[in-house]
């Protein structure tokens, strides 16, 4: 399974696991893939002691992190983003809050910081603290990274990745600077376009050749990796299969539904951060398509309107908010059946990979002899 990725990175397994539990970035790369951890989960101030902890626990194998720097929204201070919110949409919200009894959160819960980093300044903090690790790629999405942060991650050393699910977006991403390119289809979670991985990675992979092409979007068995393989990608990019290790930190609530969830159980909805991403279906998605909603806010303002109410459905997810609970998941989640531990699931890409593999050299040798 060697690519020329695993040189360039010193791995045995050319796995790039995208996570927001530092346990899950520690198990993947010390058993031989990367592991790339997930700050838009964090608040500035929460990503530093993360990344310490891997810094510790992770043997000086590689690793990277993920941030977001949209292409396209509105950037200024949180107080002002607040304003732009129409009463209408809170209003909506705490409506269907009201309809499955979801209470408040306890006042002992600290204040919910509404804003992350989904606007430049915030990311660029997380930018300047993955940088002061020992990272060896740094990974954004929704857009081209300004040149300044690519140049500023050269200097230390540290590969860029870009995300994208348009070809005519690839590029564009290569002339910013862009050393990876990460081709994920619709099938993914989170933040997706609308063409299968199966189409978009042999376009990616044909438009900026001779720059190295990771496949995402639907791949959680070794066979996947393989066709991944095939359409010429250097490596895979993997999300959801992660969400129901051993290791991570998702919800026991959610773990079961992802468990219980065939591969059409997911919907592609801006209830989340007003952008198409592709979520576990639930009560909350469904009700931001009915004919009262009052439709999704552009990023930013989406996810200010709605993380208080997505913090309240994982606190009460045990009882009212069983039904709205839900979290971004791709459709690989009709395959994720049981929990395994990380080191289990990258065995099994691997195995399955290999099976992979040689029943096509037995298609080979057949049809030559």
């Amino acid at each position: 399974m060697r690519t020329k990725l695993c040189e360039t990175f010193g791995i045995e397994y050319p796995i790039f696991a995208f996570t927001r539990a530092k346990e899950v970035v520690v198990e993947v790369s010390k058993v031989g893939g990367m592991g790339v951890f997930g700050a838009i989960a964090f608040a500035v101030d929460e990503l530093e002691p993360e990344l310490e902890w891997i810094d510790q626990h992770i043997d000086g194998r590689p690793y990277g992190v993920d941030v977001v720097m949209p292409a396209g929204i509105v950037d200024a201070a949180p107080p002002d983003l607040e304003s732009m919110i129409p009463e209408r949409h809170r209003a909506f919200v705490e409506d269907v809050l009201a309809r499955y009894h979801v209470p408040a959160l306890p006042e002992s819960d600290e204040e919910w910081n509404g804003l992350l980093a989904w606007v430049h300044n915030q990311a660029r903090s997380q930018v300047d603290i993955a940088l002061s690790h020992p990272i060896k790629l740094l990974a954004n999405a929704l857009g081209p990274p300004p040149a300044d942060v690519v140049e500023k991650a050269h200097a230390h050393i540290v590969l860029v990745a870009a995300l994208i699910g348009k070809a005519e977006h690839a590029q564009r991403q290569v002339e910013a600077g862009v050393d990876i390119i990460i081709a994920q289809g619709t099938e993914a979670g989170g933040h997706t376009g609308d063409v299968a991985t199966m189409v978009l990675v042999p376009e990616i992979v044909d438009a900026v050749a001779p720059t190295p092409v990771l496949a995402a979007g639907g791949i959680g068995t070794g066979r996947q990796v393989a066709a991944a393989m095939a359409l010429g990608a250097e490596g895979v990019w993997t999300g959801s299969i992660w969400l129901a290790v051993a290791e991570a930190d998702t919800h026991p609530v959610v773990v079961q539904k992802l468990l219980d969830a065939s591969s059409r159980d997911t919907v592609r909805s801006r209830s989340w951060t007003g952008k198409p991403a592709r979520m576990l279906r639930t009560a909350w998605t469904d009700a931001w398509e009915q004919p009262d909603s009052p439709g999704a806010l552009p990023m930013p303002l989406q996810f200010m309107l709605v993380g208080n109410a997505q913090s309240r459905m994982h606190h009460y997810a045990e009882k009212e908010a069983r039904e709205l609970v839900g979290t971004p998941v791709g459709q690989i989640v009709g395959t994720m059946n049981k929990v395994r531990t990380t080191r289990e699931v990258i065995a099994d890409l691997v195995r399955g990979y290999e099976e992979a593999v040689g029943r096509l050299d037995q298609i080979t040798s057949k049809a030559g002899s």
